[in-house]
């Protein structure tokens, strides 16, 4: 089962060293994460998602593919991709993996305008190392919500929130 953790920010930089940070210790296999995000409010009101793939762009990819194999069938591949990169792209901006983005639009509307948030999936970490790695964020942020025991939820606050 994965553990969902949501940390706010006052302003996105640190948030986005976050996801960094989180990402180089996944490489380091310390961490095995199912999603990462991060959502910005900015000063319009305007709550964005920064997701490290990008669905839509991924599915008109692949669609511009098979469309263009099936265009070729029909002697017609420029309207096999059109059509396929089409479809692809509407599958794509359909397609919800991981977090729920509703779930973190609505949270976000509840930061401070410029502010950040990092929401994690997290399927396995060894804690003590990873809280170790992640010193220099000690101070700079404030547990949202998390789906982790007491305990863990207790390290991570006192991490994080000083």
């Amino acid at each position: 089962m994965a553990n969902l953790i949501a940390v706010t920010f006052d302003d996105t930089k640190t948030a986005f060293d976050l996801r960094a940070a989180l990402v180089e210790l996944q490489s380091e296999y310390l961490i095995e994460m199912e999603d990462i995000v991060v959502v910005t409010r900015e000063e319009n009101d305007k709550v964005k998602l920064h997701q490290p793939v990008n669905l839509t762009a991924a599915g008109a990819a692949g669609g511009s593919f098979w469309g263009l194999l099936i265009g070729m069938v029909f002697l017609n591949p420029l309207l096999g991709v059109a059509v396929g990169a089409g479809a692809g792209a509407l599958s794509g901006k359909l397609t919800d993996i991981g977090i729920n983005d509703e779930f973190m639009k609505e949270l976000g509307k509840g930061l401070p305008e410029g502010g950040a948030a990092v929401f994690v999936l997290v399927k396995k970490a060894t804690a003590d190392k990873v809280l170790d790695r992640l010193e220099a964020f000690r101070g700079k942020g404030k547990v949202l919500q998390t789906s982790l025991t007491k305990d863990s939820e207790e390290e991570l606050r006192t991490l994080l929130e000083g």
